[in-house]
C-alpha cells in the first residue's frame, strides 16, 4: 500500500481540507471519503444535487479517423456510427479477452476523440493506446491538465443552468463545449450515480474557481467516494477492481450491449470461444433478506452449503433499506430468485439473486430530463 506522502493530489485537495473532508487512498490517489456523512450525501445526491471531485479520472486526446488510426480495433464499442458531440461507453481488453479498463470516448469531431478513463489505470491505460494506434494517429495524455467535477442529482439541471447558458440542450451521453467561467470548456451529460447529472472538464490550474462558485450557490453541497460507491452499486454499474479486471471478461461482467461483434477488436476471438463454451460465471445482483449487507470478497452459497461465487461489491441501501450486492455466481445458479447465503466463516446470512439494477425511482431517465 502507498504511504499517504506518495498518494497524489487532484488540484482541489486544499479545498477538501478546508472543509473538513475525511481522505483515503483510492486508486494511487489522496481523495474525499466524506464530508457531512456519507448517509446525508447519498441522500442529497438522490433527492437534491452535489457537486464530485472526480480529478483524478485520466484523459485522452485522440486525432485521426477511427478505423484508419486504429483506434476503433481497440474498443468493444462501435465508433464508426457515434455522431459528433456524442460520447459512448465500453471498453478495452486484452488478447484473452480481459478488460484492461471500461472507459468513454466523446466524439468531439469527425477526427477528434477525447477519452476518459479510470485514474488508477491511466498509465497502463495510455501504454495500451500508444502500441496499438497507428503512426498516423496523434495521441496525448492530457490528464494532469485537466481537472474534472461532476454535479449530480434531481435539480443538477437548475444549478448548472444558472452557470452556463444553453446547457438544457444535451441529451443523455452528449457532450458540448460551452463557455463557464470565462473558459470554454467540455461538459458531458454523463454519470455514475443513476441521476440527472453533468460532468465538467476544467482547466487543472483553473478548477479551484469552479468548485469555489459551486459550492457557494445555496442548493449545492460536496459529496465524497463514500456516497458515490453507494449510489453505484444501487444503479448496479461497474467497478474497475471490483466487477471489471484483467481476468475478467465484458460478458461475464454483463456488458453485452457495449460490445460491437459486427467489427474486429482486440480480444473479440477470445470473448467469441468463451460465448461459443458458454459462460461459467456471470454477474449477479445479491439482496439481502435484511438490513445486513454483502462484503467484498465474502463467499456465496447454495442454501445447501455449495460455494457458488464471490461477492465483488456490497453495501446497505439507504434507498431500499437493505443489504445489496453484487457478485459473480457460477451460471447454472445465476437465476434470479435462487435463495443463497452471503458470509464467512463468522457467519452467514440469506439473499436471493436478483437484477443488478436495484433502485429503479432515479431521475437520469426522468421526463425532466
Amino acid at each position: 500500500m502507498l504511504s499517504q506522502e506518495k498518494y497524489q493530489k487532484t488540484p482541489l485537495y486544499d479545498e477538501h481540507i478546508t472543509l473538513k473532508a475525511r481522505m483515503v487512498g483510492f486508486g494511487g490517489w489522496e481523495m474525499p471519503v466524506q464530508y457531512e456523512g456519507i448517509l446525508k450525501e447519498h441522500a442529497r445526491t438522490r433527492h437534491g444535487v452535489s457537486i464530485f471531485d472526480i480529478s483524478h479520472m485520466g484523459e485522452f486526446i485522440i486525432e485521426g479517423d477511427c478505423v484508419e488510426s486504429g483506434l476503433e480495433r481497440i474498443v468493444t464499442m462501435s465508433l464508426r456510427d457515434l455522431p459528433v458531440r456524442s460520447c459512448r461507453y465500453g471498453c478495452i481488453l486484452n488478447e484473452r479477452g480481459g478488460v484492461i479498463d471500461d472507459l468513454i470516448v466523446f466524439r468531439m469531431e469527425e477526427r477528434k476523440w477525447f477519452i476518459v478513463v479510470n485514474g488508477a489505470t491511466t498509465k497502463k491505460d495510455a501504454k495500451h493506446f500508444q502500441k496499438h494506434l497507428k503512426k498516423e494517429a496523434v495521441f496525448r495524455d492530457v490528464s494532469l491538465q485537466t481537472g474534472k467535477i461532476d454535479i449530480q442529482g434531481p435539480l443538477s439541471l437548475n444549478v448548472l443552468s444558472s452557470f452556463v447558458a444553453d446547457v438544457e440542450k444535451l441529451n443523455y451521453y452528449t457532450c458540448d463545449y460551452f463557455d463557464l467561467l470565462g473558459e470554454r470548456v467540455l461538459i458531458g451529460r454523463t454519470g455514475y450515480t443513476g441521476e440527472l447529472g453533468y460532468e465538467i472538464y476544467f482547466p487543472w490550474d483553473k478548477i479551484k474557481d469552479l468548485w469555489r462558485q459551486l459550492i457557494e450557490h445555496d442548493s449545492v453541497e460536496p459529496a465524497g467516494l463514500g456516497a458515490r460507491d453507494i449510489l453505484r452499486i444501487e444503479m448496479g454499474y461497474s467497478l474497475y477492481g471490483h466487477e471489471l479486471g484483467e481476468d475478467i471478461s465484458p460478458l461475464e461482467s454483463g456488458l453485452n450491449r457495449f460490445i460491437s461483434f459486427e467489427k474486429d477488436f482486440i480480444g473479440k476471438s477470445a470473448l467469441l470461444k468463451q460465448k461459443e463454451e458458454g459462460l461459467k460465471k456471470k454477474i449477479a445482483g445479491i439482496s439481502s433478506k435484511s438490513r445486513r449487507a454483502p462484503r467484498c470478497g465474502q463467499k456465496i452459497y447454495l442454501e445447501s452449503g455449495g460455494e457458488i461465487g464471490v461477492i465483488t461489491s456490497g453495501t446497505f441501501s439507504p434507498s431500499l433499506k437493505t443489504g445489496i450486492g453484487l457478485g459473480f455466481v457460477a451460471v447454472q445458479h445465476a437465476h434470479q430468485g435462487t435463495v443463497v447465503l452471503f458470509g464467512d466463516s463468522k457467519g452467514k446470512s440469506t439473499a436471493t439473486i436478483s437484477s443488478r439494477a436495484f433502485y429503479k425511482s432515479g431521475s437520469l431517465h426522468s421526463e425532466k430530463s
